[in-house]
């Protein structure tokens, strides 16, 4: 078993202020929250469409809501779902289960019912806080997959009263939003019951600090769920590492954190979730991404911290220019998911006269690994330094007990923290990840002399597109569930809006006649939009091994020279 300790020669490239390690954590997530409401009481915590929510209101929806989820059976270590978009009740929902010891799972609730129903056969929780647009999804599930308890949350509820009324306008645009934000709901507990409550006495026991806390699913290269399990350690040591790493922000209020992110998501989760009720930071909720609704916060509350993807950063950018709303005040911006170009940092900085920089993490570091510094040296093309405590080797991938040379490629493996422990319920997909106590990426980086992680290739064969990780073997399994399609292989081309696109090549049929459009079509049925292919090719064969396994890489080599033409 490995025990020594590597070198850290990124320690000497940290910008000033931040600590070469940090002090282990204790306690628990609720501890955040808690300590926030007792610094900054009436400072606001949240605010939806202009609406706010203080600490001191926040600390007691969270423990009406425990109480009434105890009082409906959730328990210590249950696993309770949450199936929302961001929103107040997302944050008020999140630390009520944990104030009970029990477990979050968060869910994207843009999944399509069979997407969903895979990740509840695998955590079986029966339990469940649902957008009032889902709810239907969940109760058709299976009698072997029924939840016990649903409980319905309707958007506009957290919403000014002024913009409720707007909402109920006999006019079509009025209708439309109000179709797109909530659904009427039959055979639900409605939201406002759970938080209508009495408060759950204070003496109620709190988790510790290595219970499980949240399982967050994240694509593996087989396409079947697996849930990281994090630990309340590894989250809140997490979102000790980033408030190190920007020690020029100032706890209390002031601290302004925008949640473009979806916090279903471990990058917003962490980042707006976690870290952003630890600062006592005002957390301005976005359901969506809409660079109008941002720009109009951003006159009056300027994000202290933004956490982005680049795509994000470039609409928030021209809109900015195109409408006259200057993003002046925007403190540090951080991109992660997918490469930052350096032709978009400079200008974002310009607009902004902050910091733009590029982070890097997985599910399974709760997530956040590395990011470039803050007002010091930044290396352009590289996903920066780890972060304090974080311990990093180059390995080769075929012994990944080796070390490689000083500054060759291999791959990264990490300890920390912030690092998982396993998957949800299943030894043998942990124990492939793990060499001694080191997390296997999977991701192939040189590290310099200085400490500055470069990522050259991924053995994983995940595709990152706009963010999200997609399984080349789930949309492939859902193009052959068409009837013109006999085989299909899912790789991932470079694009210029959202890191990789999503593209297919498939084999039809003998004699098939069939459109494009119509097998598209077929797989937006089956999965969320943003697997679904953005481009089909059809191809006479695919490259396959000696034992028949399709390689992937070749097909991706052939489409790229297809599309360039180089």
């Amino acid at each position: 078993m490995t025990t020594y300790d590597p070198p850290r020669p990124w320690i000497a490239s940290y910008a000033e202020g931040v600590p070469e390690d940090l002090e282990p954590v204790s306690g628990s997530l609720v501890d955040i929250v808690e300590a926030s409401a007792q610094d900054f009481p009436d400072a606001p915590a949240l605010q939806f469409f202009g609406r706010t929510t203080t600490y001191r209101s926040l600390r007691e929806q969270i423990d009406r809501a425990a109480a009434a989820l105890k009082a409906r059976g959730v328990r210590p270590g249950d696993p309770v779902a949450i199936v929302l978009p961001n929103c107040p009740q997302h944050i008020v929902a999140f630390y009520a289960i944990l104030r009970l010891g029990a477990v979050v799972v968060e869910h994207n609730p843009l999944y399509t019912p069979r997407e969903l129903r895979k990740q509840f056969e695998d955590h079986g929780a029966k339990h469940a806080i649902v957008w009032s647009k889902v709810v239907s999804t969940v109760q058709e599930f299976p009698a072997d997959l029924a939840v016990t308890t649903i409980i319905s949350v309707d958007l506009t509820a957290a919403m000014p009263w002024s913009t409720r009324l707007a909402l109920r306008l006999p006019i079509a645009k009025a209708r439309e939003a109000r179709k797109a934000l909530t659904e009427r709901v039959t055979g639900a507990v409605a939201w406002q019951d759970i938080v209508g409550a009495e408060p759950l006495p204070l003496t109620h026991p709190k988790p510790g600090t290595d219970d499980l806390a949240l399982i967050q699913y994240t694509s593996g290269t087989t396409g079947s769920p697996k849930g990281a399990s994090l630990t309340h350690r590894n989250l809140l040591s997490n979102a000790a590492q980033a408030r190190s790493w920007v020690p020029s922000i100032v706890r209390g209020d002031g601290c302004v954190v925008y949640a473009v992110l979806p916090m279903f998501h471990a990058y917003g989760l962490t980042l707006c979730l976690t870290f952003a009720m630890s600062m006592g930071a005002r957390l301005v909720l976005f359901p969506r991404f809409d660079p109008d609704m941002v720009l109009d916060v951003t006159k009056k509350h300027p994000a202290t911290f933004l956490p982005l993807v680049p795509p994000i950063a470039e609409r928030l950018l021209t809109a900015s220019r195109e409408k006259g709303v200057p993003l002046t005040g925007t403190q540090v911006a951080i991109s992660g998911a997918m490469a930052l170009p350096h032709e978009l940092v400079v200008p974002f900085e310009e607009a902004s006269g902050g910091y733009l920089v590029e982070g890097y993490g997985l599910s399974e570091c709760s997530p956040v690994l590395m990011a470039n510094p803050v007002a010091g040296n930044r290396v352009p093309g590289t996903v920066g330094l780890p972060l304090p405590g974080t311990e990093c080797r180059v390995v080769d991938p075929e012994d990944p007990t080796q070390d490689v040379p000083r500054g060759e490629r291999g791959e990264l493996v990490v300890r920390g923290p912030q690092v998982f422990s396993g998957y949800y319920g299943k030894p043998e997909e942990t124990e492939a990840v793990f060499v001694d106590d080191w997390f296997r990426t999977g991701d192939i980086v040189t590290i310099d002399e200085a400490g500055f992680v470069r990522i050259v290739d991924r053995i994983k064969e995940l595709i990152i597109t706009g963010g999200f990780n997609v399984a080349p073997t789930e949309v492939e399994s859902a193009l052959r569930q068409h009837p013109c399609v006999e085989d299909a292989a899912v790789v991932g081309l470079p694009s210029e809006h959202s890191g990789e696109e999503v593209v297919a090549a498939v084999v039809l049929t003998p004699g098939a006649d069939v459109d494009i459009e119509e097998i598209r079509a077929s797989v937006r049925g089956i999965l969320t939009p943003y697997k679904v292919p953005r481009r089909i090719f059809v191809v006479d064969e695919l490259p396959t091994s000696l034992i028949g396994k399709v390689l992937r890489r070749q097909v991706r080599d052939r489409l790229l020279t297809l599309t360039t033409g180089s």
